[in-house]
């Protein structure tokens, strides 16, 4: 697997801003949180920057493909090669006890929260220990039903109180996190 970290160039100085953002600190970038993101398919990035600038955490978007990243020293991207599950397979390395993961993907989930990673889906649902193994399993059937040739519905359309369940979940597990800092 091949991937390059890039920090963003433009703005990577301490103090620089990003949109309606404070100035950051030299400590908030010291802060051992950080923002995994598997970002090829998010619909939340903006609002994981809002809240990332507001907290002063560092954000990985995690792709395998070259996507726009705002200009500020808490926002980096990694592009990984377009192998199966690289992306995957790059977060769940990366994953410890000082991570929120962001992603839709429950194997991600799993593999994220073994490694004692808070992960919270799109829609601002956590992935809990309690709750991934029922997930995985709805996972499987939804898997063997379609095999088997059934018509099965999408997830849900994105809606905007996802968007404002995801704000409100990501800062909780934030400031969960700062508080064993």
């Amino acid at each position: 697997m091949t991937s390059t970290a890039t920090p963003q160039d433009a703005g990577s100085r301490v103090g620089a801003r990003g949109p309606s953002s404070p100035i950051i600190r030299s400590a908030a970038i010291s802060d051992p949180r950080r923002i995994l993101v598997d970002a090829d398919a998010c619909p939340v990035k903006d609002e994981i920057y809002r809240v990332a600038w507001r907290v002063g955490v560092a954000v990985v978007i995690v792709s395998n493909q070259h996507l726009r990243i705002p200009a500020h020293p808490l926002v980096s991207r990694v592009v990984v090669s377009d192998g199966f599950d690289a992306a995957d397979d790059w977060i769940a390395e990366q994953s410890n006890a000082r991570c929120v993961v962001v992603t839709a993907d429950i194997l991600l989930a799993d593999r994220c929260l073994k490694a004692g990673a808070t992960v919270l889906s799109p829609t601002g649902k956590p992935f809990t220990a309690a709750s991934i193994g029922g997930a995985i399993a709805t996972r499987a059937i939804m898997a063997d039903l379609r095999a088997g040739g059934d018509q099965l519905g999408g997830p849900a359309p994105f809606q905007k109180a996802d968007r404002s369940r995801f704000l409100s979940a990501l800062d909780a597990a934030l400031v969960k996190l700062g508080r064993s800092v």
